[in-house]
């Protein structure tokens, strides 16, 4: 046997989280018992988790502190409320049958559990780690998550001690607000006017980041640190240099221009992979994007997100989402397409019937008199419900 589970419960500084590992005693599991128990560690000393002096919890449960104990008041609290919330869940957990027919004789649990510093509150230590360690033992039996559940979580999640959020694309349709501006005076009205929803993108336009450089996702990132930001770089050489640059200024996603060549294409693509942020090619004066999307199948390098682009000089001619179903069947049942060039309200209902998942708008915001309701026009055009706001993190 080899189980692993983990949970967090709580708030404050006596937030619980509790990693542990169950396991045989004759194998890993046990000989990483033996071993922490025999080789101390200054200020990470293990211990015992009992129930009451002189009674052992069982299966036998060694608790490893996280955090260095420099304090006397951690010491109390590891040896006292930690330690005895620990060895009440293992024995609850027992009681209840999550070990079903195991012989608790056989195996051993080691629970790593954190404390922090400023933890003072003994009523709540007691109570988020008893949690804590009921949940973790229980997830381990089930081996939680299955794959559904994390494919599934992985893109709605946001961990609760990051203390921001980064968004990731997995409910189209988007409105992109680009902002192809030169003076960090209107920059900020935008930020600040465009309402704050789970389907509204900001594009850092090519010439924002001309003016200012890359340093401006960092401005940005100061009046909306938790929104995905786009760097319009539209890359024509450097590929993988120029991605790393815009993953390195915090971008979430990074543009590059289809009519760069394929293999420019390609190491763009793979580093962004590499740093985690969306690719995005923008087909602006490309004859052919379906073919070569087709051809950016054939070596794996796929972009997450193809924008077909009509120019502002070019603005009065046709719409460019023609080619939408063909790319879409190219790239792969993942692969977002954007369209950008002159959208206005009245076309959002007929381009998202034509398959677009991301509608960017330009000067009918940025340069709107009032920013904020047009900005909400076109969400209401989008029709898209926000992600629960007060789900939790223990929701699944």
């Amino acid at each position: 046997m080899y189980l692993i589970g983990e949970s967090l419960e709580g708030e404050g500084a006596e937030l619980a989280h509790i990693d542990l590992m169950i396991g045989d005693k004759n194998g890993p599991v046990g000989m990483a018992f033996a071993n922490a128990a025999s080789q101390l560690s200054a200020g990470h000393t293990p211990l015992l988790a009992v129930v009451r002096p002189n009674l052992l919890t069982k299966p036998a449960t060694l608790i490893i502190p996280k955090v260095t104990l420099k304090k006397e008041s951690q010491v109390n609290a590891i040896f006292g409320a930690v330690q005895a919330a620990v060895a009440k869940a293992v024995a609850d957990s027992l009681e209840e049958g999550v070990f079903g027919n195991v012989d608790i004789e056989d195996i051993v649990i080691l629970a790593s559990a954190f404390l922090h510093p400023d933890a003072t509150d003994y009523n709540r230590i007691y109570r988020y780690n008893y949690g804590a360690t009921k949940q973790a033992i229980e997830r381990a039996f089930n081996k939680f998550p299955d794959k559904k559940t994390l494919l599934h979580e992985k893109d709605r999640a946001s961990h609760a001690v990051m203390g921001f959020k980064v968004q990731r694309l997995w409910n189209p349709p988007y409105l992109q607000v680009a902002m192809d501006l030169v003076d960090m005076q209107s920059v900020e009205r935008v930020l600040t006017e465009v309402p704050k929803n789970d389907h509204v993108l900001i594009e850092a336009g090519t010439p924002l980041i001309k003016q200012f450089g890359l340093n401006v996702i960092g401005e940005i990132r100061k009046i909306r640190p938790d929104a995905f930001i786009i760097a319009d770089l539209k890359t024509l050489d450097t590929g993988n240099l120029e991605a790393r640059m815009a993953a390195n200024a915090s971008a979430d996603a990074v543009v590059v221009s289809g009519l760069a060549p394929v293999s420019t294409i390609e190491k763009f693509v793979r580093e962004a992979r590499k740093t985690g942020i969306y690719s995005v090619i923008d087909m602006l004066n490309v004859e052919k994007p379906a073919e070569l999307i087709k051809g950016l199948a054939k070596v794996g390098a796929v972009p997450d997100i193809v924008e077909m682009h009509r120019a502002i000089d070019a603005e009065g001619s046709d719409y460019n989402w023609g080619e939408i179903p063909a790319i879409k069947k190219a790239g792969g049942s993942k692969l977002l397409v954007a369209t950008a060039g002159g959208i206005r309200q009245h076309v959002v209902k007929e381009a998202l019937k034509q398959g677009a998942d991301i509608l960017v708008v330009g000067r009918a915001i940025t340069a709107s008199k009032n920013i904020k309701n047009a900005a909400e026009g076109f969400l209401e055009e989008l029709n898209s419900e926000e992600i629960d706001q007060f789900r939790i993190m223990t929701d699944f």
